[in-house]
């Protein structure tokens, strides 16, 4: 076994018998970090597989890492400032919470798939096809003629978001040091956060220029065009079976497992969509959707449970997690911490465009506190976990800070001051900062060296699912809770029920563009009143990350 070159970088310093299986590579395989620029693959002694990498090259991709978290942070939030302009293009507005879903329901129904894909293929193939689906994804918005081509362009995009961001973590964690892991994890959620912030901004944008809201979408493809030579030419490879026909190991994948987690997630959004909207509660379509997403549920697990039609190794779900009490407590609290920044970063904009008059920029720029405050948190506890070591005091912190803020956000109403308003963004940013990718790092450390990959996919599942399941919640809320309480407040004034769900959407509405001061100032105060029962999905994830660190152990993890 060939030992790994000494560097000052901060990767490829842990030994190689340890380090390699971690990423699901051969015992014969190592990495060398040089100064000369160069990254080849070489034969060593004993048949060891040497690829020289530069301090140059590293910091390049970094910069593709940290690119591709930036866009799939713009394209979860674009849609926000976009929705009204869209309907007014398109039409269709029972579809239209798919701008919002449809992204995060594609990347939580593959997420699983992408994490048995990582570790049966080439991770540089497997990360550029993400790629590529994300940017095909992105056409079909960006050229989109109807509503129902939009819908499957954000499915598609948020399928290739998701091996993007599973991507971004496993090269994480083979080529970087346990130690160093949780700073460069949280520099994934830093990225993120400026695109998600960002999305808003450069969607309002566009959708207000000549260019039309068609290129908060087409701009993926010139910046994917832009940084596809670093992606192609200056990514590593490393897998275990490089050398291996590739046929027989996609048969080994559970795609049975795969399909029914597909299945599950598609059919619990889409009945959270449809439920009071398309269809009455207690109609039939609507009944018969939630029995079979509960059907669904229990095949699923059945399935997973007895690993039918699979192993117990391969199977698409990692089960063997659910016997640990850490994992599950860690699976818990990350989900919440998804939980509260998603319901956050896309309804705190649509409080400040509904009661406030805000356009695109001032929305963004009232969102910062909530960003600023997310970004640092996270980076606090990515530079101080590996020194202090004890995680469990995080998870109290974070919860108990999120809670406070999701409580005060789940008072407010449309004449809150916007200091208050400030104030409550900087608590739930802080809480779910603090925890939201701290989990990845936590979760190597405490799984064996062979199940690295799986429990990555393991805390993505909490991650991505538990910002889909609340988003899907919190539509729910917001289309129901918003329609009663809209109608209710404009009865008697010949309103129809198309023009009150439009109302909903936006700016565009004629209820919100041509009603009457008064109008406009009683649907101002019923949609507010609205988004503040939404933050009550805010309330429960808080509440999760709370519990999960009361339950969890006071004992240290060796980030080494």
């Amino acid at each position: 076994m060939a030992s790994e070159t000494e560097s000052a970088s901060d990767f490829h310093q842990r030994d190689v018998a340890e380090k390699m299986p971690a990423a699901g590579s051969s015992p014969t395989e190592s990495v060398t970090l040089t100064d000369d620029g160069s990254g080849t693959l070489e034969q060593g002694a004993g048949g060891v597989v040497v690829e020289k990498m530069s301090k140059i090259r590293w910091f390049s991709v970094c910069v593709g890492l940290y690119l591709t978290a930036f866009l799939y942070g713009l394209d979860s939030t674009i849609s926000a400032d976009v929705q009204g302009p869209i309907l007014a293009s398109l039409g269709d507005l029972d579809l239209l919470p798919w701008l919002g879903t449809g992204f995060l329901l594609g990347s939580v129904a593959t997420i699983s798939l992408f994490g048995s894909l990582y570790t049966k293929v080439e991770v540089k193939w497997c990360y550029l096809g993400s790629i590529l689906a994300f940017e095909v994804g992105s056409a079909i918005c960006g050229a989109a003629p109807n509503m129902n081509a939009m819908a499957v362009g954000r499915v598609v995009a948020g399928v290739g978001g998701s091996g993007i961001y599973l991507g971004g973590i496993s090269y994480i964690s083979i080529f970087v040091t346990a130690a160093k892991q949780p700073l460069y994890t949280a520099l994934i959620s830093t990225f993120w956060g400026l695109g998600a912030i960002l999305g808003p901004v450069i969607g309002g944008a566009f959708a207000q220029s000549k260019a039309t809201w068609r290129w908060a979408f087409y701009i993926n493809l010139v910046l994917g065009a832009a940084t596809a030579p670093i992606y192609i030419f200056w990514f590593p490879r490393h897998g275990a079976h490089r050398h291996e026909k590739i046929l027989p190991r996609i048969k080994n994948i559970d795609w049975l497992g795969a399909l029914l987690n597909a299945a599950t997630y598609t059919l619990f959004i889409i009945s959270c969509t449809n439920s009071g909207t398309t269809w009455p509660w207690n109609s039939g379509s609507v009944i018969a959707l939630w029995v079979m997403t509960g059907v669904t549920i229990i095949l699923y697990a059945l399935q997973q449970g007895t690993a039918f039609l699979t192993t117990k190794e391969d199977r698409i779900y990692p089960v063997w997690c659910l016997k640990h009490r850490s994992l599950v407590l860690l699976y818990i609290g990350t989900a919440g911490s998804s939980a509260v920044l998603n319901c956050n970063i896309y309804y705190l904009p649509l409080y400040f465009e509904f009661t406030k008059g805000d356009g695109a920029i001032s929305v963004a720029a009232r969102l910062l506190p909530f960003i600023f405050l997310m970004i640092f948190s996270a980076l606090l506890c990515g530079a101080l976990l590996p020194k202090l070591n004890l995680y469990a005091p995080w998870y109290l912190i974070s919860g108990v800070i999120a809670l406070v803020g999701s409580v005060l956000l789940f008072r407010i109403s449309a004449a809150t001051p916007l200091r208050n308003m400030y104030g409550f963004e900087i608590l739930v940013g802080t809480g779910c900062g603090l925890t939201f990718q701290a989990a990845y790092s936590i979760a190597l450390s405490k799984s064996p060296a062979d199940k690295a990959t799986s429990v990555l996919s393991f805390i993505n599942v909490a991650q991505l699912g538990g910002g889909a399941l609340s988003l899907a919640i919190a539509g729910a809320v917001f289309q129901n809770v918003g329609f009663n309480t809209l109608q209710s407040a404009l009865g008697g004034r010949g309103y129809t029920d198309t023009e009150i769900r439009e109302a909903l959407a936006g700016g565009y509405s004629s209820i919100l563009s041509d009603g009457s001061p008064e109008v406009r100032a009683i649907a101002s105060d019923a949609i507010g009143s609205t988004i503040a029962k939404v933050f009550g999905i805010s309330l429960g994830g808080a509440a999760a990350v709370l519990v999960a660190g009361l339950l969890m152990r006071w004992e240290k993890v060796k980030m080494v």
